[in-house]
């Protein structure tokens, strides 16, 4: 057998309450250069999954206690935690044994009594398949690690050269000309666009391998969503647009209802929130961005008042989207066929952590008639008030790992 350049011997484990089959299995394997171990239960095969896993699996199905179906169906169970290993059940010679093992998670079966040549070939075809599957992770591993480490490292001279721009603006090595101020000007917002870019794509690959940490706290979003707006209204009145947050709740004295609690990590959903309506600011040339918020009972929910959601909009009067861009809006590096769509990683981005909070993001839009996103978050309740007149948050800070969330 030939193994692949700088790997050790293929390790399989074998597994058969007979212990004559075992031998047979290991003699006739062990001539083909593979390590093999034996074990004469499920249980005891799960146990070297968990330490030892192998690289591929020959499970009998008929064994007492725990037969090779149920024993499939714990291995697929774990693959959260370990690499792809192929299973290749021995089954007796019925069609239905064979679909109940490939519906487990057998990746082939070979029939009793055992062929030496069909048995050695199978063996050969998985361990190839495991191989090719394996390399691809690696290649995506490293492509990750690469654009990982390129974006990182792309950062401190951008951040640099905004720095030393800024300085030029302001006079730092005397009176610039108005045309050189210009340039200066543009270089600093293409930099700008640039280090943007950069981050998201950081923030991308954290929330996609699973090393994105969220901080949950409950806190007000009408709040957020205020705080928000004030900061991007210079860019509103510069673009000439209208920026407002509304609530579309009325409560008893007529006036807006305000509360609007949602637990989630705040930075996070902050920059959602910058990104919707900034987007929108964008897009827009005219007339204005509206974001509004409300309440709307949860359609999956069972029980009389019980998940409640809290529902927030950004809707902009600029062209919309066309009906060829709509369904591919939130897909990674899917840039719209507007003049001014960037990278597409932002909108991407944003459904990845309202995802990760449980909620949903939509956009509905008509070519020419403006777009509305929206944000839909399980509402939670309002914060306690304690005796100092602070806020003291209902469930307390707690930590979600992103992969556990996907």
């Amino acid at each position: 057998m030939a193994f692949p350049k700088n790997k050790r011997p293929y390790q399989i484990l074998a597994v058969d309450d007979l212990p004559d089959n075992l031998a047979l299995a290991e003699a006739i394997l062990a001539d083909e250069g593979y390590i093999v171990r034996c074990v004469t239960s499920g249980a005891e095969a799960l146990n070297v999954m968990r330490r030892e896993p192998p690289d591929l699996v020959l499970l009998d199905v008929m064994m007492p206690d725990m037969d090779g179906y149920e024993v499939t169906r714990r291995i697929r169970q774990m693959e959260g935690s370990l690499p792809y290993i192929p299973v290749l059940l021995i089954t007796a010679d019925h069609r239905s044994n064979v679909v109940k093992g490939l519906d487990a998670g057998a990746d082939d079966f070979i029939r009793k009594p055992v062929d030496i040549d069909e048995l050695v070939a199978r063996v050969r075809s998985l361990l190839r398949l495991k191989q090719s599957i394996d390399d691809q992770h690696e290649m995506l591993r490293q492509r990750e690690d690469f654009v990982t480490r390129l974006t990182h490292d792309l950062r401190t001279p951008l951040v640099a050269a905004n720095r030393m721009l800024q300085f030029c603006l302001d006079g730092a090595f005397g009176a610039a000309s108005d045309d050189l101020k210009a340039a200066m000007v543009n270089l600093l917002q293409n930099n700008d666009n640039l280090l943007q870019m950069t981050n998201n794509l950081l923030e991308v690959y954290r929330h996609e391998s699973g090393h994105k940490t969220l901080t949950l706290i409950t806190f007000n979003l009408w709040d957020l969503a205020q705080k928000v707006i004030a900061e991007l209204q210079p860019l509103g009145q510069e673009h000439g647009l209208s920026l407002e947050v509304v609530s579309l709740d009325q409560g008893s004295d007529g006036q807006g209802r305000k509360d609007y609690h949602v637990q989630g990590d705040q930075l996070e959903l902050r920059r959602v929130l910058t990104n919707l309506i900034g987007n929108a600011i964008k897009f827009t040339e005219e007339g204005g961005i509206t974001v509004s918020l409300s309440h709307e009972p949860n359609p999956t929910a069972e029980g009389s008042g019980a998940g409640a959601r809290v529902k927030l909009t950004v809707a902009d009067t600029g062209p919309g989207i066309t009906p060829e861009d709509l369904p591919h809006i939130f897909e990674w590096f899917r840039a719209g066929s507007h003049r001014r769509s960037n990278s597409g990683l932002g909108l991407h981005l944003s459904r990845r952590i309202v995802d990760m909070h449980g909620g949903s993001l939509t956009v509905a839009s008509q070519h020419g008639q403006g777009s509305v996103f929206t944000l839909l978050l399980p509402a939670t309740q309002r914060a306690r008030v304690t005796s100092t007149g602070e806020e003291e948050e209902e469930e307390g800070e707690q930590v979600l790992q992103a992969g556990a969330a996907q």
